[in-house]
């Protein structure tokens, strides 16, 4: 059975691909799913199966047109991983450039995600 560590940054390498399906398969069927931010970000809210996490990396496409996107480091504990990474995108449909840094941190058990929580520094989205 793969370890906390090597699941999430199997994630990571599939999230690079673009290859969502081979994201959800990391995923456990019933999942606590949450991207900390307020309504106006398209994808932030909480899902609770691989369906609701498929939409999300569907509205994170809609939303946000990535021009960098970079896991900087990994934190393990036992079956939770914390990342620090940041990104660059482009929000749509305002044009308008966002860099910030961001947190995720990870719950993984018997070689799923069964928990997720993710934030970044909202005010770089609206300012």
């Amino acid at each position: 059975m793969a370890n906390a560590l090597s699941v999430v940054k199997a994630a990571y390498d599939a999230f690079g691909r673009g290859d969502v399906p081979a994201i959800l398969d990391l995923v456990a069927d019933k999942v606590d799913w949450k991207m900390l931010g307020p309504p106006s970000i398209p994808y932030a809210g909480q899902r609770n199966n691989k369906e609701e996490v498929a939409r999300f990396f569907a509205e994170v496409v809609q939303a946000d047109d990535m021009q960098m996107f970079e896991p900087r480091e990994f934190i393990e504990a036992g079956d939770h991983v914390t990342v620090l990474g940041a990104e660059r995108f482009v929000s749509r449909p305002e044009g308008r450039l966002v860099e910030t840094e961001w947190i995720h941190v990870f719950t993984v058990v018997g070689g799923k995600v069964v928990r997720w929580r993710g934030c970044y520094d909202t005010a770089a989205r609206f300012m």
